[in-house]
């Protein structure tokens, strides 16, 4: 891309539906990789839908979407520049939060690398409010400093769940730097259940300078999908159960709370959210035809996961009645009595529930990443790891290829990560925490070992799997070629 000395500003360049990819991970879906990756970014592309939101912490969700994005069938028929990327920095695990300038450039280069670009549109800090502002503040300044000297990042925000704190953070940026954050991405802020980033949130972000907020998680983490969500939910019983049986009575009118709740994100936040809004057209079309919406005023920007090409059409349908219908335009929140009806039979029956926004961090919240888990990473110099890197190079990649499954593990604690390679003419040693090492006598990487040994300390599926492990043990078993060398 190179740098760039003037941008427009992101409500000229983002587009207001965005992808989310959430879903290409675990927590979703017990086997990521089994997704149809490909034909639903083809399919989210060929509809349209230009912008695509991702993280590190998602587990193998910015390899999974970059490797569909570098497919034939995807990059012929849609280059890099048809499209946007937006992924974050900060969050390396359910408890583990990393916002040092290390890591950030760390996590920036790997996060190029894996969804296979030499920019990225949007950089957000990843759930801010598991960390003191003065991180933020330090993390904010870093990703200005990479966006200043290469242009691999166009805009920098910040993104997380309290609206109070997005917006105090917001303002805490402006003064310290005089320049506004560009992005603030706010979750299951604004849906049927809790709309508290319109009523407490928006003013404040305007006057803090912020250009764009989009809304994500329309669906409050799929809570209003009415089916039973995972135990890692942050949802409490009680809420649960008005969800469940405000989805009984949405049924009763041949609906699904699904549908209905989808629609009132996606229209409402096209109105509401239209002051942070985008310029872009909604929907662009593959063949450059003629958008459904071409009249130039700003449309608030909403990210929704899919996990199905079927909920890619489902989606684009669903926008598309939205654009027709124009309620944004006239200030109402339904295009007919009966939407209007359904959204006020989901209220009542949430009762007190509506408006509730669960703590987060949840009590007892302590970011167990040790200091020693990354000072390997914070004494490197280099920027790549090549086939004659330094032993502390190669560490650092295979360090790289667990560290998403730390997320999943069943404390909250690290391992130390791999601290030792050598060769005692048997084969290499890989020596991780205190006590636990791996043995290969043969030629290549103990497959069964390792899978073995990590599968009794993971619950991470992919890795335990032999048909779904076969691809980043064999990424370890190379750089541990390269150390052998």
């Amino acid at each position: 891309m190179g740098k760039m000395t003037t941008r427009p500003p992101p409500s000229k360049h983002l587009t207001p539906l965005i992808l989310g990819t959430a879903t290409f991970n675990t927590q979703y879906n017990a086997d990521p990789f089994s997704l149809p990756s490909t034909a639903i970014v083809h399919r989210a592309l060929s509809s349209g839908i230009r912008a695509f939101d991702t993280s590190p912490y998602y587990g193998p969700s910015e390899e999974i979407l970059g490797q569909a994005l570098a497919t034939e069938q995807v990059s012929q028929q849609f280059p890099r520049s048809t499209y946007q990327l937006l992924t974050k920095v900060g969050r390396v695990a359910e408890s583990s939060f990393d916002y040092s300038p290390a890591w950030v450039r760390y996590s920036i280069r790997r996060s190029l690398k894996r969804l296979r670009t030499d920019y990225l549109d949007v950089v957000y800090c990843h759930d801010v409010e598991f960390v003191s502002a003065p991180e933020v503040l330090e993390a904010v300044k870093e990703l200005r400093r990479i966006r200043e000297e290469d242009g691999s990042i166009l805009y920098v925000g910040i993104s997380g769940y309290p609206v109070e704190t997005l917006c105090e953070l917001a303002e805490l940026v402006l003064q310290e730097t005089g320049e506004p954050l560009d992005v603030v991405m706010s979750y299951a802020n604004y849906n049927l259940q809790n709309m508290r980033l319109a009523t407490e949130g928006l003013a404040r972000l305007r006057a803090a300078g912020v250009d764009v907020v989009p809304n994500a998680s329309i669906l409050g983490m799929g809570l209003l999908r009415g089916q039973p969500v995972f135990d890692w939910h942050p949802a409490p019983k009680g809420l649960r159960d008005a969800i469940h049986k405000a989805s009984e009575l949405v049924s009763q009118k041949l609906m699904k709370l699904e549908t209905v709740a989808t629609r009132f994100g996606l229209e409402s936040w096209l109105r509401e959210g239209s002051p942070v809004g985008v310029l872009g057209h909604p929907l662009e079309a593959a063949d450059a035809s003629t958008s459904i919406f071409s009249k130039g005023q700003r449309l608030g920007v909403t990210v929704v996961g899919v996990s199905k090409v079927k909920e890619v059409d489902e989606l684009v349908a669903s926008y598309r009645e939205v654009l027709d219908g124009g309620a944004f335009l006239s200030g109402e929140t339904g295009r007919a009595s009966q939407d209007i009806e359904l959204y006020n039979m989901v209220r009542a029956a949430l009762g007190d529930w509506v408006g509730y926004a669960w703590p987060s961090p949840g009590e007892g919240y302590l970011n167990t990443l040790p200091e020693e888990h990354y000072q390997l990473l914070r004494e490197q110099e280099t920027t790549t790891t090549t086939a004659t890197g330094s032993k502390g190079e190669i560490a650092m990649y295979i360090h790289d290829i667990f560290t998403d499954s730390y997320k999943y593990s069943n404390s909250n604690t690290f391992l130390t990560p791999i601290s030792e390679l050598g060769d005692d003419g048997l084969g290499e040693v890989i020596q991780c925490s205190h006590s636990y090492s791996l043995r290969e006598n043969n030629s290549h990487l103990g497959m069964k070992d390792l899978i073995r040994w990590w599968g009794a300390r993971s619950a991470y599926p992919y890795l335990v799997n032999p048909r779904l492990s076969a691809r980043p043990l064999l990424d370890l078993a190379k750089s541990l070629q390269v150390v052998r060398r």
